[in-house]
């Protein structure tokens, strides 16, 4: 036998047989699709789709299902985060829908932030039948366990089409990024898909039903100096109402709030004041006997050392699985706390006291024209024109942190960063989103409410494709994105990789300017652009933007990096430090 006859004699039954054993049923896919379709419709309002061949039909069924609202985006990372923005407003989880292999694969960042923020997320990823993983097959990777700890994957196939009804939920309910990976075999599409419309899937109205952890009660007995240090995810809490806050800007408007940059005095442990004709001079402990974390604290460094203090009793709250306590300090963790005892009036005093030098300490040096246009100008621009109704989203790095210290939180305004795991990645698709559910929360209102976004440029540039929403999408109807550009990373710039001895290397490693126009990118996307180069240009800028609708607006707010380190050193001077 010659070798070609051999390979000829082999080929049918080999072929034959796995074709026999795998062939599916030419509507096996349509009914899976339809399904899955159904029984997503009824866990979310909010679907993102992206094109693919694996995910066709997935795709067609939810654009078939009613009352569910479906966005398009071209690519998957962007398509994760905008749902992930979305999420975050409405409490309860938005889909993304993907084909398979890297597509999938770049949903994982926002499904890291969407597990570390505890916010409410369903990665929908179509895949081959299992027979063709490892095999070589195009377009073809091991998702099952794809997203590893952070969101644990429920596979389904065509066998489990009547177990689909139900399934997702089951999955969803006590969980915040949740996979669903869904097999289909060709062929794709048939005329299954487009049968008759069943009945439209009653939604599941409300938040997700994810379960709050409860960590038990706390006696608390605040005649001791008591601080709250509140961050993301912090709640009001009965009983600590009057007690003296610090809040970041995503965390509730205390009642007693306490300016960010004071943190600093207190972990100095006590302060001097200087004497008068009357008085002698004093010196005032400053430190803390306790302190109550709330949520997810992670902005400034000298809350963190107040956190690590082993002098002060710690009591960490969370109601979730996650307690903050980075060292291990926390003597107390809880969800409830039964106060006695009220706070001293000269510990009230006090904090109230060191709260207003901090502040004042803002004013003086944004009043400083030495230091030039900085971001934390842009933020205290921004800050000035909010009103109640306002949302913002505040990109990671410096304008979280120059937002906290221009004053907020603010009451009535609602305030969203990604915090979870702190990253830059996907905010301008997580702002379209934030400002599509805000809008979507207010339907019958003649003007969107506004949503304010502030980011640096590298933020901006790292994610600047979710300006692109093609034609006949949602789109945000009252949304500005405010870009702090100083030309590359300024946060670097008041760490110590801007110290000195560093500076050989800081621009090629930390710096990393860009040049990049950011004028002509907005024109390429189709976006309103305006540029401001000092804060009275950015007042009027953002006081024309909240007068209209404008759809997407970007002001691109030219500021300097370059004396970011002496504005730093500066605030700390101002405040004794």
């Amino acid at each position: 036998m010659t070798f070609s006859a051999a390979i000829r004699s082999r080929r049918p039954h080999s072929k034959l047989g796995r074709m026999v054993e795998h062939a599916p049923s030419s509507q096996s896919s349509a009914r899976l699709a339809r399904a899955v379709a159904t029984e997503i419709a009824r866990q979310v309002t909010d679907v993102v789709i992206c094109p693919g061949s694996r995910n066709s039909p997935l795709s067609i069924a939810l654009l078939r299902q009613p009352g569910l609202r479906v966005h398009t985006r071209v690519d998957e990372r962007s398509a994760a985060f905008l749902a992930l923005g979305i999420a975050r407003v409405t409490r309860r989880h938005v889909a993304v829908v993907t084909t398979s292999g890297t597509a999938a694969s770049n949903c994982i960042p926002a499904m890291t932030e969407a597990a570390h923020s505890h916010t409410p997320l369903l990665l929908v990823t179509a895949d081959r039948p299992r027979r063709l993983v490892g095999r070589g097959a195009s377009q073809t990777i091991d998702q099952v366990g794809l997203c590893g700890p952070v969101a644990p994957t429920l596979h389904v196939d065509s066998t489990m089409v009547d177990t689909i009804p139900g399934l997702l939920n089951e999955w969803c309910e006590g969980r915040y990024a949740v996979h669903l990976n869904v097999a289909l075999d060709n062929p794709l599409l048939s005329e299954e898909l487009l049968a008759e419309d069943e009945p439209a899937a009653a939604h599941n109205e409300g938040p997700a039903r994810v379960a709050q952890v409860d960590h038990g009660e706390v006696e608390l007995d605040l005649s001791k100096d008591t601080l709250v240090i509140a961050g993301d995810e912090a709640w009001e809490v009965p009983g600590l109402e009057d007690v003296p806050t610090l809040a970041e800007p995503t965390a509730p408007a205390p009642f007693r709030p306490v300016h960010p940059l004071a943190a600093g005095l207190f972990a100095k442990g006590e302060i001097a004041t200087e004497g008068s004709s009357e008085y002698a001079d004093y010196v005032a402990r400053t430190k803390p006997e306790q302190i109550v974390v709330v949520g997810h604290p992670t902005l400034h460094r000298p809350v963190a050392k107040l956190m690590a203090d082993e002098s002060i009793t710690v009591v960490s709250l969370s109601r979730t699985a996650q307690v903050t306590d980075p060292t291990d300090n926390a003597r107390f963790v809880g969800s409830r706390v039964k106060v006695t005892g009220a706070p001293r009036k000269q510990w009230l005093n006090l904090c109230d006291a060191l709260s207003a030098v901090a502040a004042e300490t803002v004013r003086e040096v944004l009043a400083d024209s030495t230091f030039g246009f900085t971001g934390l100008h842009v933020a205290a621009g921004i800050a000035d024109g909010l009103g109640v109704g306002d949302t913002v989203v505040l990109g990671a790095s410096n304008p979280v942190r120059d937002a906290a210290y221009v004053g907020l939180p603010f009451g009535g305004v609602d305030t969203y960063s990604p915090r979870g795991t702190a990253g830059i990645d996907g905010t301008v698709s997580q702002a379209v989103g934030v400002a599509l559910a805000v809008q979507s929360a207010h339907p019958w209102e003649l003007r969107a409410p506004r949503t304010v976004a502030l980011m640096g440029d590298v933020t901006f540039l790292h994610d600047v494709g979710g300006l692109l929403i093609p034609p006949g999408q949602p789109r945000p109807e009252n949304l500005t994105i405010v870009v702090a550009n100083d030309d590359g990373c300024g946060i670097f710039e008041t760490l110590e990789t801007g110290r000195t001895e560093y500076r050989e290397y800081f621009e090629d490693a930390f710096g990393t300017p860009h040049g990049v126009d950011i004028a002509a990118l907005c024109a390429a996307y189709g976006v309103e652009h305006r540029r401001v180069e000092t804060l009275p240009e950015l007042l009027i800028a953002l006081e024309d933007a909240a007068e209209r609708s404008q759809g997407v607006l970007v002001i691109e707010a030219v500021t300097t990096r370059r004396t970011r380190r002496e504005l730093t050193d500066a605030l700390s001077r101002g405040v004794g430090l």
